[in-house]
This record gives structure tokens, C-alpha cells and sequence, in this order.
């Protein structure tokens, strides 16, 4: 008897708890993107050698609903930012490629989203959305790692842009090969702003 009352209570016991998580867990998480601990790296191959870079990001919110899988916000990347160490190369990027002064931001807008969000629990999620290059629309979507540093969230993702297929210019010479795609690598501190959870 004794012992079916203990195991009663264990059962109760255990059964609160994993209502009490489940009850607690977030539902809607909003995030921004911290400017100056973001980094964002592009590599490009040439016939001649291979052309490494970066971008600046401007600004980043994001909301996930994990209820829906609904995904929201905008990352926005001043295109005039990038720059390869060569003065000449970025000149001509900016004027003949990228046409920057015309196109002054590289904007993602996520749509939807799959797998975890947990705060507590971070690990890979993939997101859709809508990658706006050079005034155009393009659907992407990215594997994101997240890692867990103190307070705030470290996110990576890798992913290629292919560039000409895009509609921007090729820079290759009959001489001098480029190609047509690039390599973009994002590591980014993200901060939770508010987090909504089930009751």
C-alpha cells in the first residue's frame, strides 16, 4: 500500500513538472541582431586568385511564432559597405555590379521557419524567405546553427548567391574569369527582445 502511494506521488509529481514546462515553453520569440557583433564574409573564386570581402550590417529584427512556424521581421545590409581591400576592385563593384548608389540595401525577410527555438535549447532551424538583391526578389532559404553565449544567442549560416543568374553583372574579362556565384558566411550575436510563452 505504502509503496503504491509513493509511486502515486511520484507520478503526480512528474506529471506536474511536464505540465509546468509545456505550460511555460515560448511560443513567439522576438530577436534583434546586434550591428557591431555581426559578421558577414563573402568569398569569390577567379581564374587568378580568390577575392574574400565582407558587409556591414545595418540593422536585424526578427519574430518567430514556433505555434505557427510564421516568421517576420527584416535584416537589411548597407550595400555600399562592401569592400575587399582593393580600392580599384570595390570602385568598380560598387559602380558596374552592385550599382550601390542606386541599390543602397541587401534586405532578407523571413517567412517561415522549421524546428526548435528554445532559448534554453538552441540547436539548427531552417528559415525561408524573400532575399532582396539589386531591387529584385528572390526566395532563399538558409540553415541557421544557433549556439548559446551568456545571455544572447550566436547564429551562423553559410549560403551561396548566385549573382549572374540573378540578374547583375558578370565581371569576368576574356581573360580574367569570375564566378558566378559567391560565398556569403553569417555569424551573428542575437539578442532576445520579448518572449512570449503558453499559459
Amino acid at each position: 500500500m505504502k509503496v503504491n502511494l509513493r509511486l502515486s506521488l511520484a507520478v503526480l509529481l512528474l506529471s506536474g513538472t511536464v505540465l509546468a514546462r509545456a505550460q511555460s515553453s515560448p511560443t513567439a520569440l522576438n530577436f534583434r541582431l546586434d550591428p557591431g557583433a555581426t559578421s558577414i564574409h563573402w568569398t569569390l573564386s577567379t581564374t587568378v586568385h580568390t577575392v574574400h570581402g565582407s558587409f556591414r550590417l545595418k540593422s536585424g529584427e526578427l519574430r518567430f511564432d514556433s505555434t505557427t512556424g510564421d516568421a517576420s521581421g527584416l535584416i537589411t545590409v548597407d550595400s555600399a559597405s562592401g569592400e575587399s581591400g582593393d580600392g580599384a576592385r570595390d570602385r568598380r563593384m560598387h559602380r558596374e555590379v552592385l550599382e550601390s548608389s542606386a541599390y543602397p540595401a541587401i534586405t532578407f525577410r523571413p517567412t517561415h521557419f522549421t524546428g526548435s527555438l528554445d532559448p534554453a535549447a538552441p540547436g539548427p532551424i531552417t528559415v525561408d524567405g524573400i532575399f532582396i538583391l539589386h531591387g529584385h526578389d528572390h526566395p532563399l532559404r538558409l540553415t541557421v546553427t544557433l549556439h548559446r553565449t551568456g545571455d544572447s544567442l550566436t547564429a551562423e549560416t553559410r549560403f551561396d548567391i548566385p549573382y549572374v543568374a540573378w540578374g547583375l553583372k558578370d565581371p569576368s574579362t576574356f581573360i580574367f574569369r569570375v564566378e558566378k556565384q559567391v560565398h556569403i558566411d553569417v555569424t551573428a550575436v542575437v539578442n532576445p527582445v520579448e518572449i512570449q510563452t503558453s499559459r
